[in-house]
């Protein structure tokens, strides 16, 4: 069974994976550039992500964008767990309801509360794709596997995402005319949101981010819009909250250090963020949600 490698580099790869882990308090967040998802035959874990404590249930299908940083704070009653990995760009590429996306991208968590049918498949499933990606010697079975395990995951989470829409919507594939334009818009409006991921601590205008894609930054504004639903400055802000959210609750560090570590050049425009996002203060926040108390 894998553990976590306390010395892996921030953003490596863990490229497209299932694999069985064992739980282990995280002792640092992780960071990397795939939509992780989880599946628990038993017990929960309790992640930190993003600042936020959110718990794995049982037989629930659980995903999140893994650039957020994540860590393992506690768990009860699991003795091992599936960990699935998918670059970025793949996920995109699927063409799911925009509004996962988003989700997603803002840093929220989906979970898939099953019955009891579905979730006796989703553990065969897992199960099957373990297998299906072990390395082998025969590269073209490899392939052939990787192929039908693409398939069936994206058919699971066509449905899930069935279950977890927003507001009703219809997906039209793009005229064939349109696709190659598509795709590299698709493309390019990952690498912003990469490169805000990595990058969200330093100033971040908005020129520096369209120049990672050639792009004028009117242009790279609005695609970026476009595709994911949300504007970069409110992504970029996103993180920056998200950052101090895990900072608060896991250091004794003061409020103004926190905010400037965080990517913020005043405390007050700090703490306007991230009243508007959270709904509460900095400090109320830090009272309530310190590691390892309740769930927040």
């Amino acid at each position: 069974m894998r553990q976590f490698d306390t010395q892996r580099p921030e953003f490596a790869p863990y490229g497209f994976t299932c694999e069985i882990w064992e739980p282990k308090r995280m002792p640092r967040p992780d960071r990397h550039d795939e939509i992780e998802i989880n599946f628990l035959d038993q017990g929960e874990l309790t992640y930190l992500i993003g600042g936020k404590r959110v718990t794995v249930a049982a037989r629930t299908v659980t995903l999140f964008w893994a650039a957020v940083p994540h860590q393992i704070v506690q768990f009860h009653d699991v003795t091992q767990y599936y960990v699935m990995t998918i670059p970025f760009g793949w996920f995109l590429q699927w063409g799911l309801p925009e509004d996962l996306q988003m989700q997603l991208i803002i840093g929220k968590v989906i979970c898939d509360e099953s019955d009891a049918e579905t979730s006796r498949c989703d553990k065969l499933q897992f199960a099957q794709w373990h297998d299906d990606l072990l390395d082998t010697d025969d590269e073209s079975r490899l392939n052939a596997s990787r192929e039908i395990v693409l398939l069936e995951l994206k058919a699971r989470l066509l449905r899930l995402a069935r279950s977890h829409r927003q507001s009703p919507q219809v997906i039209r594939p793009d005229p064939e005319s349109k696709r190659s334009q598509a795709s590299a818009n698709l493309g390019k409006a990952e690498v912003m949101a990469c490169y805000i991921a990595r990058n969200f601590k330093s100033r971040l205008p908005i020129k520096d981010i369209a120049r990672c894609v050639d792009l004028h930054p009117d242009y790279a504004a609005t695609l970026f819009r476009k595709t994911f639903g949300t504007t970069l400055n409110t992504l970029i802000t996103r993180h920056r909250v998200a950052e101090a959210q895990r900072l608060l609750v896991t250091s004794d560090e003061q409020i103004l250090n926190i905010a400037l570590e965080s990517g913020f050049d005043s405390l007050s425009r700090f703490n306007r963020a991230f009243k508007d996002i959270t709904g509460t203060t900095p400090r109320s926040f830090r009272k309530r949600c310190r590691v390892p108390l309740t769930d927040c």
